[in-house]
């Protein structure tokens, strides 16, 4: 660990050098602020002993500038001048601690070493935390679009800017958010996910900027807001467009001045926490329409990234068919990997997907638990996606000869489910053991016939007709022509 020494008086600046010396530390002097801050600018000083008083400033105020650059020096203050107030002052302006003049070396080193296991953590954390991820991340984007959209991402990441993500309901934009926190300076602090429309409009204020005891009613305790709760990490808005107009106008504030004032108190607080922002809805538009304020509209699109629904990127589909499968497969616990048919494929392939990621996720893990021998076949897939997803095309024609025998097989076990059906009275239950299948897979049977439009077969088997009044029942005529 490098320390820096800050003092404009010789004997003390000498004393702490040469013990943090002697204790094996690499160690550096400076004699004022300016010299101090030549050095720190250079990002290779892990700890500043730094003097508050001297002669061209504070050492508070040096410190503060450089917790607001991205380098990342702890500093320990130390003080001739006994009093809480300065003590305070240091440790809200960022200190990690604080020494009074005149001081006992061995206990400064003891504070010293405390700091050089502390950042020791914080390294390892930092290394195990990119091995974890390089070790999971096991989906790589394969569409011209998202490739893009990493790039992005990649060059933002390790700036301070504030970031707006915009693209449909479950493309993803949450988990974009967070990879970019991962991937900066403040990825060892907290990233914070707050939906903004869940939050009353009452309680928005208290919500971000805390508030005192006493406040307002109920407010029984002093509470720390999303703003202080994500000091030094990131604070993450998703669906910023559903902020009511008063507030959009605190929150500019607080991100221009990177000052909040919580509700009942009178002091405003420095806070230092990037802000992403998300949103499925068109903030250009609603600047227009007078809802939405132009300079925060401006402010959250410094650097602005769009993800393309799931449907302008068909080239992701199959590798997030296998990414889906292998995280399901870990949750699960299971030790064989779970395939598809090539029907299924083909119907996730063309399939629209509204709800883009977040749906083909949710089909797919639903599909995992009713599939048999970790093969899910169409039988697995929900009706709606066998309904809506078109028929694939070999050279831009339908490929209707390739489903002819798969069609006639289905028509025939149609016929057959229909008869059983008819002779049981309708009994579903007497009907499947007759068949010699689980009821469950009559109740896919069934829905698979109604997504495919069949409800007569070629014989003349009475056909179904739905009861609107029983669950999912199913009525056939008493009569046949």
């Amino acid at each position: 660990m490098h320390i820096l020494v800050i003092d404009d008086e010789r004997a003390v600046r000498e004393i702490l050098a040469d013990a943090c010396r002697q204790a094996g530390y690499s160690v550096d002097e400076a004699r004022n602020c300016t010299e101090a801050a030549s050095k720190l600018v250079r990002g290779d000083v892990d700890l500043a002993l730094c003097d508050i008083k001297m002669p061209d400033g504070n050492g508070v105020d040096l410190m503060r500038s450089i917790k607001e650059s991205p380098i990342e020096t702890n500093f320990i203050m130390v003080t001739a001048f006994a009093s809480m107030e300065t003590a305070v002052e240091a440790l809200r302006a960022g200190a990690s601690d604080y020494i009074i003049k005149p001081f006992n070396v061995e206990e400064v080193l003891h504070r010293v070493q405390q700091i050089a296991a502390l950042r020791g953590l914080r390294e390892e954390n930092r290394v195990l935390r990119k091995f974890a991820k390089g070790d999971a991340a096991k989906f790589r984007f394969t569409s011209a679009p998202m490739q893009a959209v990493e790039r992005l991402a990649g060059k933002v990441a390790p700036t301070d800017s504030t970031v707006l993500i915009t693209g449909e309901s479950g493309t993803g934009k949450g988990v974009l958010a967070r990879a970019i926190h991962d991937q900066s300076r403040r990825g060892e602090h907290l990233f914070l996910p707050v939906n903004c429309s869940a939050i009353p409009e009452t309680l928005m204020e208290s919500e971000f900027f805390g508030h005192t005891k006493g406040a307002f009613t109920g407010a029984d305790k002093a509470r720390k807001g999303l703003f202080l709760q994500a000091d030094l990490g990131t604070l993450f808005l998703d669906e910023v467009g559903e902020l009511p107009m008063l507030m959009q106008t605190k929150l500019l504030h607080a991100i221009e001045e990177k000052e909040i004032r919580a509700v009942g108190s009178e002091q405003a607080r420095r806070v230092d926490c990037r802000i992403i922002a998300a949103t499925n809805r068109d903030l250009s538009q609603m600047v227009k329409d007078g809802t939405f304020r132009e300079d925060l509209f401006f402010r959250l699109s410094m650097f602005h990234i769009h993800i393309p629904p799931l449907r302008e990127r068909q080239d992701d589909i199959r590798s997030l068919i296998r990414y889906i499968l292998d995280r399901a497969r870990e949750q699960h616990g299971a030790e064989t990997c779970m395939t598809v048919t090539e029907d299924v494929e083909r119907l996730l392939l063309t399939c629209p997907w509204p709800g883009n990621v977040r749906q083909m996720e949710n089909v797919i893990n639903r599909a995992c638990i009713l599939a048999e021998d970790n093969c899910i076949t169409v039988d697995d897939l929900p009706p709606e996606i066998i309904r809506n997803a078109p028929r694939p095309l070999v050279h831009g024609t339908p490929i209707a000869t390739q489903l002819c025998l798969r069609d006639q097989l289905r028509e025939f076990e149609s016929s057959v489910i229909f008869r059983m059906l008819d002779e049981t009275g309708g009994d579903r239950r007497l009907a499947a053991q007759r068949l010699g299948i689980g009821l469950s897979s009559l109740y896919r049977k069934m829905e698979e016939f109604e997504a495919y439009g069949i409800s007569r077969n070629a014989t003349g088997i009475p056909q179904p007709i739905r009861d609107s009044n029983s669950d999912q029942g199913i009525k056939h005529e008493t009569s046949r022509n």
